[in-house]
């Protein structure tokens, strides 16, 4: 399968890289041996591979031949290319797409190379780290785009200004959030902001084991625990686990809390409505309807303005034996919330197979406070059925 074939496939996609150590981060893992993250990366099943062939990332093209005897991933030739005969050596050592940064070449350049990759066989991720770049991108109808949350220059991360890029790169092209992903809570906000695939490379090369670390990133459901309203408990979901951390901001609540609170970047803050929203730093909102004084069953999963998802609720304190199945039948992703503890959360997900899970009663032993014990076992249950059979 062609690389961005493979990237444009149904469901969230993972490029796994290979390099032995960066400009940014220095040494890495200097002896690691390619071929070995190869079977590894296919085994956890990522889509596609990319491999550093620069000497300052130490790679080789030797590395890249080794790969594409021991892989049959599609495989992207990452270095500074600018010329067709750089294009030429990726497509005869086996790679499949090869990297082209806007950063370092002007339109015509751009224009010339994609045109000589086309003609060899070979896709290109074209890479843009600012707005400027993101219209060049469009502009030059490359195909796929990479959003790099690194400046080249000075090596910064800015996660935010990579996710309103991604949020405005071109739907009908395949786009890959690249650099600094760590967490499966900083994968979704990048498939929620309009990422078919992230590229990982630093976080898997320090993993212990780097097909358990891949999986891991791109399993689903994430585990949400709602009902915060103390910074101890936050930290613990943190500690614990989670991948969301939710604040219910509505006045008829027992659990409200009065603002967000801290939380790190590896997670997602989420701000539960009902009714009227306010303005927030929140990245995600859970906007529940108000009806008769309380809020409706189900609510939207808001990125900005953008419904990115459905959580599929109990009615107003009742239960209801077609939960699951009403989350089942939902289109979309499903965050699945309402009665589920440790206790059940597993053939929940088996039955629904959601994108999340949410929890706010089962962790705490009076409203709005945590028992840190079953808030463990929480994200325990519900992240033990990540991914499996997924």
């Amino acid at each position: 399968m062609r690389f961005a074939d493979a990237l444009a496939a149904p469901g969230f996609a993972a490029i796994a890289e290979f390099k032995r150590r960066s400009p940014s981060a220095g040494d890495i893992r200097p002896d690691a041996d390619v071929v070995a993250y190869a079977r590894a990366y296919e085994a956890a099943g990522a889509r596609a591979m990319s491999v550093l062939v620069d000497e300052r990332f130490g790679g080789s093209w030797d590395d890249l031949r080794a790969t594409r005897a021991a892989t049959t991933l599609p495989l992207l030739a990452k270095g500074f290319f600018s010329t067709r005969s750089h294009l030429q050596t990726a497509r005869e050592a086996g790679a499949d797409a090869a990297l082209l940064i806007l950063r370092d070449l002007d339109d015509g350049r751009v224009r010339t190379l994609l045109e000589a990759a086309a003609d060899l066989g070979l896709d290109a991720l074209v890479e843009a780290h600012d707005a400027e770049e993101l219209d060049r991108a469009a502009r030059l109808d490359a195909p796929v785009v990479g959003v790099n949350a690194r400046d080249l220059a000075t090596f910064a991360i800015d996660r935010r200004a990579q996710l309103e890029l991604l949020a405005r790169a071109p739907r009908d092209r395949v786009v890959v959030a690249e650099s600094a992903i760590s967490s499966r809570a900083q994968a979704a906000a990048a498939e929620l902001a309009g990422a078919n695939a992230i590229l990982v490379g630093t976080s898997l090369m320090r993993a212990l084991d780097p097909a358990a670390r891949l999986r891991d990133l791109v399993s689903r459901p994430l585990v949400k625990v709602c009902g915060l309203t103390r910074q101890e408990d936050v930290d613990a979901a943190v500690d614990a686990g989670a991948d969301m951390v939710g604040f219910i901001l509505a006045d008829e609540s027992p659990r409200r809390a009065r603002t967000l609170l801290d939380a790190p970047d590896t997670v997602l803050r989420v701000a539960v409505f009902v009714g009227e929203r306010a303005a927030t730093d929140a990245d995600l909102v859970q906007h529940y309807a108000r009806e008769d004084g309380h809020r409706s069953r189900d609510a939207r999963l808001l990125r900005g303005e953008d419904v990115v998802g459905t959580v599929v609720d109990l009615p107003w304190l009742a239960d209801d034996s077609s939960h699951l199945e009403r989350a089942r039948s939902t289109a979309g992703r499903v965050m699945l919330a309402g009665g589920l503890g440790p206790q059940n959360v597993r053939a929940a997900i088996d039955a629904v197979r959601p994108w999340a899970v949410d929890s706010a009663r089962a962790t705490e032993r009076a409203p709005g406070i945590k028992d840190h014990e079953a808030l463990r076992a929480w994200v325990a249950a519900a992240r033990d059925r990540a991914g499996v059979d997924a």
